[in-house]
């Protein structure tokens, strides 16, 4: 049967569970475990999709249509497998699930109650991950222990030890160890705190894992390991890290999954580990020697995190060129009236991301022209793509007023439009293309190089489309359509073949790229970029200069 290990956070939030988990995940994988993911999120949302960007971050889409939270990216970033919707629970929809059964009578007249019905339910959400697939199921719980919110997924996992047997559960958790300067201390009474509150639940942490700017030091080890009742070969360090993707190897020098694999009584000796590829990695981030400026032009620039795949899928690309990424946040609502050509041409390539609603879509226009006609090389993606088609209808294609008519319902010429007859659109979440869906690439185009096939598979969030009645005249204009879905009906892809790098999709293949498999478009972005960049002057932009 699988085994299940539990990755729980306390005294601060941020600190890295996800990354922690995904690490211990990675670790697992390069023995040879087969391993699976899934976040428990105490928000009451019912998932993210709904949820604001600029104060959540990215909503990040599984190829089963899945809305998730961002740290299943981290997940599948590191163990390299696909999840699924079922990898993400949330409070609301445990009680969406609950209620409907209470209304459906399945309770039989018993009075519902977070125990046993909603725990109940929050155990069933990780046990049907479970397959004789699958070795270990890494169960992130959201939120900090103490918080309110939380206490119905404790109390689960606290219950589940007993369902499945004790050598089949670890709980591994999160701390923080601060530094106070003022006496030049690291202070370990916030772990104690933490994890006297844990127990209180029932929990007694097999692994406790220190977050810090510096080393827990041995002393301070077997403080931890006394004081908090855990083998001091588990109280593991957990510090600062120049790059996420050191943390795997660093928790593997600190013993993590040693001790995880000898108290889930996993076989090491048949399962040794094999670092090579992934040492590799880290040797090559560790000797980035050139430096690539790309813009992102987007509406949530003071919230990083909203387009954390996107961060990521240009990092995995500058891992495959040697090239350090250095990111300009540009707010599309500053473009052009404050941000004009003269700062976008001192960069090395563009993205204009995906988004929705109005704000900043006149801004992204506008730096998608000033990318075509400046020859800057630029990828959009979704919304990116979408304002591609409306910045080539309005200047090139003479289609005066074109917009989307997600923007402009009266645009005479909607060359962005839904596709469906009269879509109802009161459930926000109902009307949206969501998931993977295969694109027939055209031979020949840029795109079908990138991708060396003519069919390729992306994830998909979005309601508009491009509008095919347009095809011919925005061909015409030179904005080829270099993928369609199988049955032709829907553009997956454009781009100019005049231009040194102009390549729009629909989907959003960030969601795809591997840290050691970096994802084609962004690999043809940078190969661009890195091209632009020869010859030009190293000195970065003045960051004052657009922000």
């Amino acid at each position: 049967m699988s085994k299940f290990i539990f990755v729980t956070g306390g005294v601060s939030s941020s600190l890295g569970k996800g990354l922690t988990a995904s690490s211990l995940g990675r670790l697992l994988k390069m023995r040879g475990y087969r391993i699976t993911m899934c976040k428990l999120d105490p928000y009451i949302n019912v998932d993210p999709g709904t949820m604001n960007p600029g104060e959540h971050g990215e909503v990040f889409v599984t190829d089963d249509g899945g809305e998730t939270d961002l740290d299943l990216g981290h997940y599948e970033r590191f163990i390299d497998e696909s999840l699924s919707r079922n990898s993400n629970t949330t409070t609301g929809s445990i009680y969406s699930s609950v209620i409907a059964k209470e209304r459906r009578g399945d309770y039989l007249g018993k009075t519902v109650q977070v125990i046993p019905h909603v725990t109940d339910e929050i155990k069933e959400r990780v046990k049907r991950l479970a397959s004789d697939d699958l070795d270990v199921v890494i169960v992130e719980i959201g939120g900090t222990v103490g918080d309110i919110e939380i206490v119905p997924f404790i109390e689960a996992i606290r219950q589940f030890r007993r369902d499945v047997g004790r050598d089949n559960v670890c709980y591994v958790h999160l701390t923080l160890v601060p530094y106070l300067a003022v006496n030049g201390e690291q202070k370990t009474k916030p772990t104690q705190h933490s994890v006297t509150e844990l127990r209180s639940r029932g929990i007694q942490p097999d692994v406790i894992v220190c977050r810090s700017d510096q080393p827990i030091s041995e002393g301070l080890k077997r403080k931890i390991s006394l004081l908090c009742d855990v083998n001091i070969q588990a109280v593991i360090s957990a510090i600062d890290a120049s790059s996420i993707y050191e943390i795997p190897l660093a928790m593997h020098e600190e013993g993590l999954d040693d001790f995880v694999c000898d108290l889930l009584k996993l076989d090491v000796e048949d399962h040794p580990i094999n670092l090579a590829s992934w040492e590799d990695l880290v040797d090559r981030v560790e000797h980035l020697d050139r430096t690539v400026r790309i813009g992102v032009i987007g509406k949530y620039v003071n919230m990083p995190d909203a387009y954390l795949s996107i961060v990521e899928s240009l990092n995995h690309a500058g891992f495959h060129h040697g090239a350090k990424v250095a990111l300009e946040w540009i707010d599309a609502e500053r473009v052009p009236t404050e941000i004009g050509v003269d700062v976008l041409e001192r960069l090395d390539g563009i993205v204009i991301p995906g988004g929705f609603g109005e704000r900043g879509i006149e801004g992204m226009i506008a730096a998608a022209q000033i990318a075509r006609e400046s020859q800057i090389p630029v990828l959009g993606i979704c919304l990116g793509m979408q304002v591609m088609v409306v910045e080539t209808a309005r200047n090139i294609a003479g289609l005066e007023g074109a917009n989307s008519s997600e923007f402009d319902r009266l645009s005479p010429h909607p060359v962005i439009d839904l596709m469906a007859e009269q879509l109802d659109v009161s459930d926000m979440g109902g009307t949206m293309r969501l998931g993977a869906y295969p694109a027939m690439l055209l031979p020949g185009s840029r795109v079908a190089d990138l991708y060396g096939t003519e069919v390729a598979s992306e994830r998909h969030r979005h309601r508009y489309e491009y509008n095919g009645r347009y095809k011919t005249r925005l061909e015409t204009a030179g904005l080829l359509c270099s993928g369609v879905s199988p049955d032709g009906r829907l553009v997956e892809f454009v781009e100019r073949p005049d231009h040194p790098f102009f390549v729009g999709t629909q989907a959003h293949p960030e969601f795809k790229s591997r840290p050691d498999r970096q994802h084609p478009l962004f690999q043809g972005l940078l190969d661009a970029a890195l091209d632009r960049a020869e010859g030009r002057d190293p000195h970065l932009i003045d960051l004052d200069t657009i922000r």
